[in-house]
């Protein structure tokens, strides 16, 4: 069982016996914990109640120090893989203004290249509940609007006087143009290459196939290089960065 900070030690443990685990996990039964003690320190190890609330409370054999460190780098290496999301709330009227319904969008997609999660809450009031769909239409309407980058994780839902939608970022949010396009270029190059005469050949894909296994014929047909078709040449270039 795993100890805690708040757990006793040694002479701090005040009950006058307990059930002992050993240093390797063993079961030793109950005992004084004045024995439990001196085998602890026998060992020159500490004594390290574990289990409180059990009669008679559950005393561990461990190295203290050793396991409190091991616990703080673990809990360190989680928080360090730990992803954090962060969920932003926008909030729209059913009767809101083009221009509002602008601003509030690029809002949406702020923090949607900022890989947030976006609260998107319809506010009714009055007599506007009673037509939910209004809301529902406006949450459609801007999850279409900001499709490239979002995505409706939770669809439009009734919470009382308020209609709530939940969108997530897509993989391409937050990626530039430029980005893709440099992702495209790397990808282009390793396929194709122009030859010293200024042909365009196509390369084989080798480290996709595994070879070890194909006849010396069929490791050949892989190491060619096919020119490229004429109808594909142009975009080829325009890829490689040549005109």
């Amino acid at each position: 069982m795993p100890a805690q900070p708040q757990d006793r030690i040694n002479d701090a443990i005040r009950a006058s016996q307990v059930r002992l685990i050993g240093e390797n996990g063993q079961q030793l039964g109950i005992k004084p914990t004045r024995d439990a003690l001196e085998y602890a320190f026998s060992k020159n190890l500490d004594l390290v109640e574990v289990a409180a609330q059990a009669d008679p409370p559950v005393a561990k054999v461990m190295d203290w120090g050793k396991y409190r460190y091991e616990q703080e780098q673990k809990a360190k290496l989680a928080r360090k893989h730990q992803t954090q999301i962060n969920v932003k709330e926008i909030k729209l009227r059913p009767k809101i203004g083009l221009h509002d319904y602008n601003t509030k969008r690029s809002h949406v997609e702020r923090f949607l290249n900022q890989r947030a999660k976006v609260k998107v809450t319809i506010m009714f009031r009055g007599r506007e509940q009673t037509h939910p769909e209004r809301g529902r239409d406006l949450l459609m309407r801007l999850a279409e609007d900001v499709k490239e980058i979002g995505q409706v994780e939770s669809p439009p839902l009734l919470d009382g006087r308020n209609m709530v939608m939940l969108l997530g970022p897509t993989k391409t949010a937050g990626v530039t143009k430029d980005d893709a396009k440099d992702k495209t270029s790397s990808a282009a190059k390793k396929r194709f290459k122009v030859s010293g005469a200024g042909k365009l050949l196509r390369r084989h894909a080798m480290k996709s196939h595994n070879l070890e296994k194909k006849s010396a014929k069929r490791k050949r047909g892989f190491r060619k290089q096919e020119p490229v078709s004429p109808a594909d040449a142009r975009s080829v270039k325009r890829l490689l960065g040549r005109r």
